[in-house]
């Protein structure tokens, strides 16, 4: 067993790299776009099912937020002749992750054990479809730990939204950093 007064610059600096090791897992999120769509053009959109959010609240929260959002862009809704159809996917699975245990001082010094965490994650997936050639012309994809309580995990689909839609190329306007509550 090693003396902690001559564990040394080297066994500390061991010791906080494997007290560091559990990732902290952050919100990410994707867009993708076709360069060839004609962005200026659209003006309409309309709603096409997809995978609800667990919470039926949230979906239509997600929904007003994503409404929000296009019409600060200058979109407006018109389910008889659109220019894009648009669609959410939200999903949710088990995030299992291995956690080193890492070393503990004292009367316990030594290795501890390392075990499986599981947590919930979220998905959240937008898309607009070219209503004309229905072919895809942006998504975008955003994951996170999800949470038990709705409203959290609402400020996080309106975290990543605000996200996506920095990079979404039609019009210029933007909404609140809140979005919808």
């Amino acid at each position: 067993m090693a003396n902690p007064r001559t564990f040394g610059w080297t066994g500390i600096v061991a010791l906080i790299g494997l007290m560091t090791t559990t990732v902290i897992y952050a919100q990410h999120v994707d867009v993708d776009s076709n360069p060839a769509a004609p962005f200026a053009t659209y003006k309409t959109y309309a709603w096409a099912p997809g995978t609800p959010a667990p919470d039926p609240l949230n979906n239509q929260r997600l929904h007003a937020s994503i409404d929000q959002r296009l019409a600060a862009r200058g979109l407006t809704q018109n389910n008889a002749n659109p220019d894009l159809i648009v669609t959410t996917n939200v999903t949710t699975q088990d995030r299992v992750e291995w956690v080193p245990g890492g070393f503990a001082y004292g009367p316990w010094w030594g290795a501890r054990g390392a075990y499986l965490d599981t947590s919930p994650e979220g998905t959240l997936v937008v898309d607009f479809y070219d209503a004309r050639t229905k072919q895809m012309v942006w998504r975008g994809v955003a994951t996170a730990s999800a949470s038990e309580k709705p409203m959290k995990n609402m400020e996080k689909m309106n975290k990543a939204l605000n996200k996506m839609f920095e990079k979404l190329p039609i019009g210029t306007g933007a909404i609140g950093t809140s979005g919808y509550r």
